[in-house]
């Protein structure tokens, strides 16, 4: 390939085609391609790669600390965990089609995270913007935002993804404004896009890290309103190790 030509198809980012051009050309000998044939490679190569890397940019954009997939996800271990409501959601994304929540209760140590991820990632691969956030961090980020007055790009960030993962409500106590701001998010995101959530506190215990009972009846409202939830509280742990003959 002679250097003006490779500087156009820099200039048109197609690095496939730059990366493969003399391998195109060889294969397209040996089979006998048609123009036609070979142009229609070419292009459907240049869409596989574009679509690979967007994909890998949404993963990185997630910020999800372990990649989880669902495949691997010990069922078996969680007898009275419903795999197949479960599963049912996960292959039918009705709950990003129809904008539903998807909530997992539960001890520590028990899947909640696991599950919530591989939903994510799931999610991700069908081409949805996606994002992972520790609740600790989220209202972290309210606290700094408060501080420096920029809740409305803070909340515009969070309300942007298509599918938002919420993990591990109850490990941080709240100041009532960051309280007000967590609700003005779940709030405008309610019936709009999908969020999960996993909390090791059940509904009744919420109160004690938000502290704002009003505003805690009604987050639960809007939840319980548009979500599957997924109490996972007679669940064993995963932590732990399996019994000899297990």
């Amino acid at each position: 390939m002679n250097e003006p030509l490779a500087d156009k198809l820099k200039y048109l980012n197609l690095g496939g085609l730059l990366a493969h051009w003399d391998e195109y050309l060889q294969l397209a000998a040996d089979q006998r391609w048609s123009h036609g044939h070979l142009l229609t490679h070419i292009i459907e190569e240049e869409y596989r790669i574009k679509r690979g890397r967007l994909h890998q940019r949404r993963l990185q954009t997630a910020r999800l600390p372990e990649t989880w997939a669902i495949e691997t996800f010990p069922f078996a271990r969680q007898p009275k965990l419903n795999q197949k409501k479960i599963m049912a959601l996960y292959d039918s994304l009705d709950y990003l089609r129809q904008s539903q929540n998807i909530l997992w209760l539960g001890g520590t140590g028990v899947g909640k995270t696991g599950l919530a991820s591989s939903f994510l990632i799931h999610a991700i691969d069908q081409g949805y913007s996606g994002r992972y956030v520790l609740f600790a961090e989220l209202v972290g980020q309210f606290y700094q935002a408060v501080a420096d007055h920029s809740e409305a790009k803070v909340l515009k960030k969070y309300l942007s993804y298509d599918c938002l993962l919420i993990d591990e409500l109850g490990y941080a106590e709240v100041d009532p404004i960051q309280v007000g701001l967590f609700f003005t998010l779940m709030h405008r995101r309610h019936k709009k896009k999908p969020t999960l959530l996993t909390s090791n506190l059940g509904f009744s215990d919420w109160n004690s890290f938000l502290k704002n009972a009003h505003l805690t009846a009604a987050l639960i409202d809007r939840l319980t309103e548009n979500s599957h939830i997924f109490n996972m509280r007679d669940c064993v742990t995963l932590r732990a190790p399996l019994n000899p003959g297990q």
